[in-house]
């Protein structure tokens, strides 16, 4: 599987979760596998719960950045995808910045419109370009 399967399956997951809140973690995931045949690998299911561990930081990230734009506001798409490649980009060194925000943009081509795919392009291309990043773990 490749990396931009993987994080279409954390994609998965944490557009599930902003439906269910309150469920933990790796029950949204059994119900993932159940329901769809999902196979999350290491890597899908370490970035679906890190996001959700970080999730407080994280949408302040989102909310510093999406000017003009209250966090409730915005599609639960779009906000899973920000979740994702800001969870991605401030806690995985393992990969760069740019590749992170490309593959937000990609997935917001696939599951939203084009005007979000801008829209996310923007918030993380000015995140990146304030240096208010930081990389926690080598995962």
């Amino acid at each position: 599987m490749t990396r931009t399967e993987e994080r279409e399956q954390a994609f998965f997951l944490i557009f599930e979760k902003a439906f269910n809140m309150d469920t933990d973690c790796d029950d949204i995931i059994a119900y993932a596998v159940e329901a769809r045949l999902l196979e999350p690998t290491v890597f899908s299911t370490a970035l679906f719960k890190q996001t959700y561990e970080k999730l407080d930081e994280i949408d302040a990230v989102i909310e510093k950045y999406a000017i003009g734009w209250k966090k409730k506001r915005l599609s639960k798409v779009t906000l899973s995808v920000l979740r994702l490649a800001i969870c991605e980009i401030r806690f995985v060194d393992a990969v760069p910045y740019g590749v992170s925000a490309n593959e937000a943009v990609e997935l917001a081509k696939k599951y939203a419109t084009s005007d979000d795919a801008a829209f996310i392009n923007g918030i993380l291309g000015a995140y990146i370009r304030s240096g208010d990043l930081y990389v926690v773990s080598g995962d």
